[in-house]
C-alpha cells in the first residue's frame, strides 16, 4: 500500500485505477461525544473527497475502477443530524453509479444495525452497511463501527459484508428481530476486514 499524501490534493484521473478505494473520514463530527457537525464537519467532510476521487478514476479508466467502495466509521454516524447524515452517506455511493438516485430516506424508528439497498432492475450496484465490534477482532475492548461496503458493478456487496464462510468472528445475530437481509446476513462474520488484501 502506497501514501500518497493529503486527500484533498488527489485527484482520482492521475493515480493508477484500483480495484477498492477504502476510507474512513475522521469521526469526530460525528462521534456522540464530539459536537455533532456531521458531515459538514471539517473532518468528518472528507467523505466527500472519497467519493470524489471514486468519481474522477471511473471517469477517467471506466467503470471497472474501482468496483468497489469501503466506507467506516462511528456507530454515532447513525443518529448524527438526527440520521440524515449516513442518509446522504448511502445517497452520494449510490449516485456514483446511478446519478438521478432519488435521496435515501431515514427510516422512522432510525438506522438499524445492518442493512443495505441494490439496483433492483438491473443489478447494477449494491451497498449494505453493519455495525463491527472490535472486540470480535483481536482488541480488548467493546469499539463499535459501521462498515459500509458497496460494489458498483453488481450484487456482491452483501455477499462481501455478510458471507459466513469468509473468517471467523462474532457469530451473534444482530438486528432487531424480524429483521432479515438476503443470504447469510444474519451471521456476525465479516469479510470486510479482508477486503482489503483480497483484491
Amino acid at each position: 500500500m502506497r501514501h500518497l499524501g493529503d486527500i484533498t490534493k488527489i485527484n482520482g484521473a492521475e493515480i493508477e485505477p484500483v480495484h477498492c478505494v477504502i476510507g474512513g473520514s475522521p469521526c469526530q463530527d460525528l462521534s456522540i461525544a464530539g459536537k455533532r457537525a456531521g458531515l459538514n464537519g471539517e473532518r468528518s467532510g472528507l467523505f466527500m473527497e472519497q467519493v470524489r476521487i471514486v468519481k474522477e478514476m471511473r471517469e477517467k479508466y471506466g467503470t471497472a475502477y474501482p468496483r468497489f467502495m469501503v466506507w467506516e466509521n462511528v456507530t454515532g454516524a447513525f443518529s448524527s443530524n438526527k440520521g440524515a447524515d449516513f442518509a446522504a452517506v448511502l445517497t452520494e455511493i449510490i449516485r456514483i453509479v446511478e446519478p438521478e438516485a432519488s435521496d435515501i430516506e431515514v427510516p422512522e424508528k432510525g438506522w438499524p444495525t445492518w442493512g443495505g439497498y441494490h439496483d433492483e432492475v438491473g443489478g447494477r450496484w449494491s451497498v449494505v452497511w453493519r455495525t463491527h465490534d472490535a472486540q470480535y477482532w483481536g482488541v480488548p475492548q467493546r469499539r463499535r463501527r459501521i462498515s459500509v461496503v458497496a460494489d458498483f458493478g453488481g450484487d456482491a456487496a452483501s455477499e462481501i459484508q455478510f458471507d459466513r464462510k469468509s473468517v471467523s468472528g462474532d457469530i451473534a445475530e444482530s438486528g432487531a428481530p424480524g429483521e432479515r437481509l438476503a443470504g447469510n446476513a444474519e451471521s456476525g462474520a465479516s469479510y470486510a476486514v479482508r477486503i482489503r488484501g483480497g483484491l
